[in-house]
């Protein structure tokens, strides 16, 4: 019974890393280029792995029999992260964190051609609902930026196919390992973008503390909702990972005093609750993919 607490408090304290995070984030932006920050997170999460992990795996955290689809698996995220950027800099955090959580509805989906899962009749109705909830988030004359929704939606399928990858490789590749082919994959890949968004800029102390902020808040609320997943059931722990929007919504009305009309919020709760739908009725996956979350 302790452990089944203890890993509820681990849920609630990593939900609350990653709003924070996206919190951060989406100020950072005002000040930063989008490319510029999504590098200096892949470093930083980069240096995180080699410091943290590296040490315990060796080898085995790189050498893959597997590598094209690694590093194939590692860019789908690099376009999540730079897509799901673009939609903070056009969006509330709330609204954008929402529009998100529709991936689980995509990966139901895709399951079906892509790993030759069943599509049952709960997963269109509930991927059906979900999308009348992104609908009236985007809907006609509402205060969100269509153009932000598009990034949004954009960022939920590759981060769908990302998950197909992900479930694809589990038997194969240690977690440890995935997780490190998408920061080193994704610390190459934006070395090459970067110099065009260069301008010479500094940080200051305080914004060069908040871009470091990014990569820990990220490495460490990944590592703790790994640890969730061990010591406590997935049936417990994965609809908490919904509470992610009650941080966020505080959040975004702290930081930015931004809080959602009655129809975006209803938006937002018809697409918790058609994701929350699949999640308790989903089989048992390995629990440390369970948790796989963008860098």
């Amino acid at each position: 019974m302790q452990q089944k607490y203890n890993g509820v408090l681990l849920v609630l304290v990593t939900t609350a890393l990653f709003a924070l995070h996206d919190a951060v984030s989406k100020y950072l932006i005002f000040f930063f280029a989008v490319p510029l920050l999504v590098w200096a997170r892949y470093i930083i999460y980069v240096v995180i792995m080699i410091v943290g992990v590296a040490p315990g795996m060796g080898r085995e955290m790189i050498v893959t029999r597997r590598p094209r689809l690694m590093i194939f698996r590692a860019l789908l995220l690099v376009c999540v992260s730079v897509f799901f950027q673009n939609t903070l800099k056009a969006m509330p955090l709330a609204e954008a964190s929402a529009l998100i959580f529709i991936t689980p509805l995509l990966v139901a989906l895709l399951a079906g051609p892509m790993l030759k899962e069943k599509v049952r009749l709960r997963t269109w109705l509930a991927t059906a609902t979900g999308f009348c909830g992104v609908l009236l988030i985007a809907r006609p004359g509402g205060s969100v930026n269509l153009i932000g929704v598009g990034y949004a939606l954009a960022t939920s399928l590759c981060y769908a196919f990302y998950q197909i990858l992900t479930r694809k490789l589990t038997d194969s590749e240690p977690p440890m390992r995935q997780l490190f082919f998408t920061a080193i994959v994704g610390a190459i890949a934006m070395s090459f973008i970067v110099p065009a968004y260069w301008t010479g800029a500094i940080p200051t102390l305080s914004q060069g503390l908040l871009i470091i902020s990014l990569g820990l808040t990220a490495g460490i609320g990944q590592f703790l909702l790994i640890r969730a997943f061990h010591i406590t059931a997935a049936s417990t722990v994965s609809p908490l990972l919904y509470f992610q929007l009650v941080w966020a919504m505080l959040l975004g009305w702290a930081i930015f005093g931004q809080l959602p009309d009655l129809l975006t919020a209803a938006g937002m709760l018809v697409i918790g609750a058609s994701c929350l739908s699949l999640v308790l009725h989903q089989p048992r996956v390995h629990p440390d993919m369970e948790v796989d979350r963008a860098p």
